[in-house]
């Protein structure tokens, strides 16, 4: 295995990612896992490697470099630092991800080690969200994409996910957990509507006695049976379209 941290340049700056790839002699397709509002830590690391074990390089991407080296030490987690990591979350704009993933992509198109020509895409929490944007934006380079408790999918807002999916190319995965109160059934439902709606080829499961967060092994409401579900789901997504 191969691991390091790399400096991805983009049209804003230099975005500071984890790359993982199993290893630098064979080409592999590409996976970009975006980060969940705590950020980046040791517990995106490690999916990332699991991802590589499945054949895959990874990159994740440091969503929050605008505002220079955030950290947030999620298990002593409070609400003044819940405050700040909402803060975080909400300067984000989907252009902002759509600049850093032009350089993302450009980043994984210079690395001989990597088939870049079909790419995947795996967030969540507010990558969700980010995770559709981009796949319509780069809609002729995403094969497919998943996300897992995604919020902000629907909103009152014009620019709100669910209102602009036609253009998309991607096969799409969308995992929910029913106690979610980021995600109510009526979120849900209109989401899924409106991909039908898109004609979008999709597969969505919502995960009874499930919570936000369900596939993160060091959060409290992390679900094995939905975790891993989920897992296979997004594994089986990915060798569809990219192997």
């Amino acid at each position: 295995m191969h691991e390091s941290i790399v400096n991805v340049t983009s049209a804003h700056g230099v975005i500071p990612s984890f790359y993982v790839v199993p290893d630098l002699n064979e080409k592999r397709p590409a996976i970009i896992l975006y980060m969940d509002a705590p950020g980046i830590r040791e517990e995106l690391h490690n999916m990332a490697r699991r991802i590589a074990v499945q054949g895959y390089a990874c990159i994740v991407p440091d969503l929050y470099h605008r505002y220079g080296n955030l950290r947030f030490d999620v298990t002593r987690r409070n609400e003044g630092m819940t405050s700040v990591i909402l803060s975080a979350y909400r300067g984000l704009t989907d252009a902002n991800i759509n600049q850093d993933t032009a350089g993302i992509i450009g980043y994984l198109d210079g690395r001989a080690e990597v088939l870049s020509d079909k790419i995947g895409s795996v967030g969540y929490c507010m990558s969700g969200r980010f995770i559709t944007t981009t796949a319509k934006q780069f809609n002729d380079r995403f094969a497919c994409a998943a996300s897992l408790y995604g919020t902000r999918l629907v909103t009152d807002e014009e620019d709100s996910p669910h209102l602009h999916l036609n253009g998309i190319k991607a096969e799409l995965y969308y995992g929910f957990g029913s106690l979610d109160s980021y995600t109510p059934p009526q979120y849900i439902s209109t989401f899924r509507g409106a991909l039908k709606a898109a004609e979008l080829d999709f597969e969505m499961d919502v995960f009874e006695g499930a919570d936000h967060g369900y596939c993160f092994l060091e959060r409290a409401t992390y679900n094995p049976v939905a975790a891993e579900t989920s897992w296979k789901k997004v594994f089986d997504l990915f060798a569809r379209n990219l192997q």
